[in-house]
């Protein structure tokens, strides 16, 4: 229970015992609840939500408060409810003046010009619009809800002024929302499966639940689907990706396997995005198979070098070290022999990484480590010695070490490797979402292929973030588009319930 219910991410957030008192007891009533009722379930909602994360959560609050009769059935056990946001940590938020939780002033305008560049010019304006203008409002919405942010006055954090941190991260969030969603009457169902919806006159008719081998006959007025990607299923990324994707590692939740995506497809619905086009992030090879989160990321790259499974380096490691460092390293990795790669690090190395969630493998010597990790030593060892041979130190035209003659170069902070002991993090691609879902109308309505939309069915969260996000990211997104699309689905969703 308390792994489950934690407070979220301990290097980022300070402990209060609480607020965590309060989320075990939380948990603890949730978890003594049955996860579904003994007797068959109402078959027909006003309201189906599809899904367990901020997405979700928002839709059926929104829709509960609303008046309509919501039911949200989560594919995952109680104890793993909340797919991806159960990793998050931050959301990008505009807003016209300093708030207790954002420094400075962040308006609408440079969230959508800055969204717009790192998208590359795919993401939709006119949702685009709605995202940044609503994401003003999350503040307020969310502390009204009981969900807690960082305050910048604790001096956990660097001050920001596009990210409000969740205090206690998303699992705080999640326990929060849950339980407001129970308080109101939304009925949540856990372990149950949503698949098969049939399609009549582009409004969804009937959907089958799926829970403990029984299968339970859905008909409600108003679907919203929140259910994520398909990330999870290694089957569909092998179709997509090749053999390259058994390198993968799923940070995220294992029950992303995109089964209603799929089936909404082939029954018309209109996709957006790349099938083949993933977020990825370089992240430690000793990771679990499934939702290590954003612990397992690798961020010394700097530091060090990075080698493949022959001793080559094959990148600039000081091309970039912002935060797009990561993903960088994660799309390289994947085309990698065995999508594997070795960060290296000497004694000085070591002692700048951050902490990481897994111990180096470590040696007294460079020919000693090389054993450890399987790579001969001859060749890890001259990959060194030229790297060190090729070191300039900072000089007026460069802030910091580079090296000359040395291809690929290393162009910034360049340091020799020279001190033991050494050390080694062995590092995988990490998928985080794919850059595929379906197109939403403006009223987040899914659409159809051949024209007009499923009057029906709306969708939220990362099913629909690729109309934003085909490609690219920043900071904090996903999660804004989870909760802006979820009130915006919970809303329009009701308002159709109440005028039909």
């Amino acid at each position: 229970m308390i792994l489950a219910y934690g407070e979220g991410d301990i290097n980022s957030y300070s402990f209060d015992p609480h607020r965590t008192l309060s989320n075990l007891l939380t948990a603890w009533r949730t978890w003594r609840s049955p996860h579904l009722p003994a007797e068959q379930p109402d078959s027909a909602p006003d309201v189906l939500v599809i899904g367990g994360g901020a997405a979700a959560l928002c839709a059926a609050i929104t829709a509960r408060r609303a008046g309509c009769s919501v039911l949200l059935a989560e594919q995952a056990p109680l104890a793993h409810r909340g797919g991806n946001t159960r990793h998050s940590r931050n959301l990008r938020l505009s807003h016209p003046a300093p708030t207790p939780f954002t420094s400075g002033v962040y308006h609408a305008d440079e969230f959508w010009a800055e969204l717009d560049r790192a998208t590359e010019g795919t993401a939709d304006p006119n949702l685009g619009r709605l995202l940044v203008e609503h994401s003003a409002t999350l503040t307020d919405w969310l502390l009204e809800a009981g969900v807690p942010l960082q305050p910048r006055s604790s001096g956990v954090l660097p001050e920001s002024r596009r990210t409000a941190f969740l205090l206690g991260g998303g699992k705080t969030l999640l326990n929060r929302l849950y339980a407001l969603a129970e308080r109101l009457g939304v009925r949540i169902w856990y372990d149950c499966e949503i698949s098969a919806p049939q399609l009549e006159d582009g409004r969804i008719v009937h959907l089958t639940a799926q829970h403990a081998h029984t299968s339970y006959p859905l008909t409600p007025r108003t679907v919203i689907a929140c259910c994520g990607g398909g990330q999870a299923n290694r089957a569909w990324l092998r179709q997509q990706w090749g053999a390259v994707a058994d390198g993968f590692i799923n940070r995220g939740t294992p029950f992303a396997t995109g089964t209603l995506l799929a089936s909404l497809l082939q029954q018309g619905a209109l996709a957006v995005g790349d099938p083949r086009a993933a977020y990825l992030v370089a992240v430690d090879a000793r990771s679990p198979a499934d939702d290590g989160g954003i612990v397992t990321r690798v961020r010394s790259m700097p530091e060090g070098i990075v080698v493949d499974t022959s001793g080559r380096r094959r990148h600039d490691e000081g091309g970039d070290t912002a935060s797009t460092r990561y993903a960088l390293w994660g799309q390289r990795l994947a085309h990698w022999p065995e999508q594997l790669g070795y960060l290296i690090l000497d004694a000085r190395g070591q002692r700048a990484a951050p902490p990481a969630l897994y111990p180096p493998i470590q040696a007294p010597t460079l020919a000693a480590l090389a054993a450890l990790l399987g790579i001969d030593s001859a060749a890890l060892c001259a990959t060194v010695a030229d790297y060190n041979a090729a070191i300039r130190p900072a000089a007026a035209e460069h802030a910091s070490g580079y090296t000359v003659g040395l291809d690929p170069p290393k162009t910034r902070h360049a340091q020799p490797l020279t001190e033991p002991p050494f050390s080694a993090y062995p590092m995988r691609p990490g998928i985080t979402f794919t850059y595929y879902g379906v197109a939403v109308d403006t009223r987040t309505r899914v659409r159809l292929a051949a024209g007009g939309v499923i009057e029906n069915l709306f969708a939220a969260g990362m099913l629909m973030a690729p109309n934003l996000m085909a490609r690219g990211y920043v900071s904090g997104l996903a999660l804004t588009i989870g909760l802006v699309f979820g009130r915006l689905a919970g809303a329009e969703a009701a308002r159709g319930v109440h005028s039909g």
